[in-house]
């Protein structure tokens, strides 16, 4: 208990599945936690679960994909706080029907983009600006096993790539600074955004191909066990830690 004690932190996507399970831990570790998301009833909802088990937190509804979004987002947290200690960047969609590098759609492609990469951009630009005029930072940017193995649609694949990229060069960029990133990289989990996948649009040139190099007998995460992750480097226990991408997938790549 008590591991984020006093510490301010922003958690993207926090509406539900990962990002909701990483801010009702967060509050429960001493936290003031700030949430943000597109849908503003279930932002509301997960903010008043927190409240009733008497954590505090902060629901700022946005679209992190806008920069003007990221940028109202801190000026936010810091007229409220004064500071952020800690930036979880989980807001994230998969692209349709795991479509491969073949027949992959441009709409499709700029959707996930813009919120899995472009969106991740634009709120470390706004949080590093204000975390390296304190002197410390723990960043977490939830990617995935998609973007190390190339397992998942070409789009996705792409903006979570460069996710673990950005991870390694925000953390090369402030070594020394007592700011840090890091990049977790969870395998199937099992939240709302993945049951709401249908099958009748997948692109089964892919899918099939995953499925050679998936041991489908291994247990997916759940939402709380990437949030232990998450927490683990949010907190000083990992201050050593940084420019590292970690698979949580109980192994199933391997």
């Amino acid at each position: 208990m008590n591991r984020l004690e006093g510490k301010v932190a922003i958690i993207t996507g926090g509406n539900s599945g990962v990002g909701a399970a990483t801010a009702e831990k967060f509050a429960a570790e001493g936290a003031k936690v700030v949430i943000t998301a597109r849908r503003e009833a279930q932002l509301l909802e997960v903010a008043e679960k927190i409240r009733a088990a008497g954590g505090e937190v902060l629901p700022i509804p946005s679209d992190i994909s806008k920069a003007e979004d990221a940028k109202r987002v801190v000026e936010t947290v810091m007229e409220q706080y004064g500071k952020i200690d800690v930036l979880v960047n989980n807001a994230g969609v998969l692209d349709n029907g795991l479509k491969a590098i073949d027949s992959f759609t441009d709409d499709d492609m700029d959707r996930v983009i813009d919120i899995n990469t472009k969106g991740t951009m634009c709120m470390m630009r706004e949080v590093t600006e204000e975390m390296a005029k304190t002197g410390y930072g723990s960043i977490v940017n939830v990617a995935s096993v998609a973007g190390v193995m190339g397992c998942g649609g070409a789009a996705y694949v792409a903006s979570k790539a460069a996710v673990i990229g950005l991870t390694r060069h925000t953390a090369l960029r402030f070594v020394g600074t007592n700011v840090r990133c890091n990049a977790l990289c969870p395998g199937t989990i099992v939240t709302p955004m993945v049951a709401g996948m249908n099958p009748a649009n997948m692109d089964m040139n892919i899918f099939g191909q995953m499925m050679k190099h998936n041991d489908l007998k291994v247990q997916p995460c759940m939402p709380e066990d990437v949030a232990n992750m998450i927490l683990f480097f949010a907190s000083d226990e990992s201050r050593a830690i940084t420019g590292q991408t970690i698979v949580t997938d109980f192994g199933s790549t391997l």
